[in-house]
């Protein structure tokens, strides 16, 4: 699978697949709780399977603001 991370210079890696959204998290050392993953535009959930094929992109969620 193609993995997109935005977080937030954008980097490409290669997976194998099936895994699911917290298997490929856990596999990349990101924390499931600081970003969203999305699948042609859709949000995938922990449990959602990734196939060999598909694409996905890792964002790092943001927050902030006045203080």
């Amino acid at each position: 699978m193609k993995v997109i991370l935005r977080t937030p210079q954008k980097e490409i890696k290669e997976l194998k697949g099936p895994q699911t959204v917290d298997e490929v998290l856990a596999a990349l050392e990101i924390d499931p709780d600081g970003v969203i993953v999305a699948r042609g535009g859709e949000l995938l959930t922990a449990d959602a399977l990734v196939r060999d094929e598909d694409a996905i992109e890792i964002i790092r969620a943001i927050s902030g603001g006045s203080g």
